[in-house]
């Protein structure tokens, strides 16, 4: 596979192994990290799984609209600081397009700004560089599944983190009046579990307090991101957040 303008196909790349049946059965992920020994073992990790293939590196996030459109990856892994195009806009402009791949951001911060923007994007979810192999694994397979990767634990610690930076709203706040702009065309029960989800429970946390089975939890969760054109809870936890009700 030829490279495209500074971007590469690593050598355990497409076609390796396992023949043409098995590379189109597996999840096609593309990394995105300036630091060439990053993307290094990020391969090792990732290129030796049946299921999963490195199609495509890049070095900075201006490379990944041209490995996009040459790799088609399912998921994306962006490191967020790069020194032309962050892994920030990269995601913006990415999520910003049909049909964009799963992003995952790398970051050496667990509760910082540039996390809750990408998330705020549309991010899938973050990994932080030092998380162990087999759990980097876990969570490609799980944003390839259409899962976020942030547990509610991380979802509490996020809003957390945004109550205590935020300061007060002097004058019209244009996040929360959309938010609430948003979150006015939702039914009552719909509304409680958003908030619930604002608050970091789990599914099951939700169920009890709600007094319903986790299966309709998981449905009104599903039906809130449709309404609401978001792509996952961290999205609605965010949104809920924005709008003063947590």
């Amino acid at each position: 596979m030829a490279a495209v303008a500074g971007v590469t196909a690593p050598s355990g790349g497409v076609g390796s192994s396992g023949g043409a049946d098995s590379a189109a059965a597996a999840v096609r992920v593309l990394i995105v990290d300036d630091d060439a020994l990053v993307r290094a073992g990020l391969s090792m990790i990732l290129g030796g799984l049946p299921d999963l293939i490195v199609v495509g590196e890049a070095a900075d996030g201006g490379e990944v609209p041209a490995a996009v459109a040459a790799y088609a990856p399912d998921v994306v892994l962006m490191d967020i600081r790069m020194p032309r195009v962050d892994g920030l806009t990269a995601t913006e402009l990415l999520r910003a397009q049909p049909h964009p791949p799963e992003v995952l951001v790398l970051t050496t911060f667990d509760a910082d700004e540039q996390v809750l923007r990408a998330l705020r994007a549309g991010a899938a979810g973050f990994l932080l560089k030092d998380t162990p192999p087999a759990e980097i694994v876990h969570a490609v397979r799980r944003v390839a599944a259409g899962e976020a990767t942030l547990s509610p634990t991380v979802t509490r610690r996020l809003i957390d983190h945004v109550t205590a930076a935020a300061p007060g709203p002097v004058g019209p706040d244009p996040r929360r009046e959309r938010a609430l702009r948003l979150l006015t065309g939702l039914s009552e029960r719909e509304r409680q579990v958003a908030v619930a989800l604002g608050r970091g429970r789990t599914n099951a946390e939700i169920a009890g307090e709600l007094f319903m089975s986790v299966a309709t939890v998981k449905a009104y969760v599903s039906r809130l991101l449709t309404r609401l054109d978001l792509n996952n809870r961290v999205q609605v936890a965010l949104l809920v957040h924005d709008a003063g009700l947590v």
